[in-house]
């Protein structure tokens, strides 16, 4: 298989200097090792994507020098595939429905056991209480329009793993070039937990979406920040159980602001376009960037 990388983006809000620089870090990868480089519109979270900003995002990476194949993959047009991917998860009895709202979940973690995170890769660590509440058999159908939720310990029993994974991710300080590993072993139940793979509003979730995508587009290497460095480990998670292949793990450095903050959307002071209006070139970016 070719190498080939891909760019992510949600049309939520403006491209700023951190996602100009993991745009051209995937991309520069990907001319050096004379692959391909993908966009894809994650656009799942309807209620905020808006279509002028994924205009902009076309616009902004043609400025930038990136080019990429048509037609763009968008996660709307792709609610089947999660769908389906669901379906079979349910039937193995990986999932639960989960009716907890967000109080009640804060309500139950109020006080952990000591020793034990709150925070983990998906948010607070979900204490299990709908685990076992609903009783179910393998031919009661997926219900819809509900959050299903993740049976850490029975993934890993099907997986044969004990909770901890010993396989090393990659992460990459590429401003300089020079690139580290660093392993993650996290315990899977403390740490991660039942995480979300539907959301009752979207019918699915990042993580299931992220990963059913980056197999059908065919990616080898995934290059994006180290703010998802932990969550990737559920994504290896959901790779095997799938029967996907999993990726290289590229995790690069965040831009942050002058005072250590890392950019988001809201930081429109940094966005793309402004720099474009005030006469930057893309030199400049890179320039800004260190890249």
């Amino acid at each position: 298989m070719s190498f080939k990388t891909r760019f992510a983006p949600s049309p939520t809000g403006p491209l700023h200097l951190g996602h100009a620089y993991s745009a051209l870090l995937a991309y520069d990868m990907a001319q050096a090792a004379g692959g391909d480089f993908d966009l894809r519109i994650e656009d799942i979270d309807q209620s905020r994507a808006r279509p002028e900003w994924e205009a902009q995002i076309h616009d902004d990476l043609t400025w930038l020098g990136i080019s990429w194949p048509q037609p763009v993959m968008r996660q709307s047009e792709r609610l089947d595939v999660y769908a389906t991917a669901l379906d079979a998860l349910w039937r193995r009895g990986l999932l639960y429905e989960c009716t907890c709202t967000r109080a009640d979940i804060a309500a139950a973690t109020a006080a952990p056991q000591e020793g034990a995170p709150l925070l983990g890769p998906d948010g607070v660590i979900y204490p299990g209480t709908c685990r076992d509440r609903h009783d179910r058999s393998e031919i009661d159908p997926r219900p819809t329009g509900a959050a299903l939720r993740l049976n850490m310990a029975e993934a890993l029993r099907m997986t044969g793993h004990t909770g901890a994974r010993t396989s090393p991710l990659i992460f990459e300080e590429a401003s300089n070039r020079r690139g580290t590993v660093r392993t993650y072993g996290p315990d899977l139940l403390r740490d991660v937990g039942d995480i979300v793979l539907a959301r009752r509003d979207m019918g699915t979730s990042y993580h299931l979406s992220v990963v059913l995508d980056d197999a059908a587009q065919g990616i080898t290497d995934v290059v994006r920040g180290a703010d998802l460095f932990e969550a990737t480990v559920i994504h290896v998670i959901l790779q095997e159980l799938l029967g996907l292949p999993t990726p290289i793990y590229h995790h690069h450095r965040l831009i942050r602001d002058e005072n250590g903050k890392r950019l988001a959307k809201r930081d429109d002071a940094r966005a793309i376009s402004l720099f474009r209006q005030e006469g930057f070139t893309v030199g400049d970016i890179r320039s800004m960037i260190d890249l």
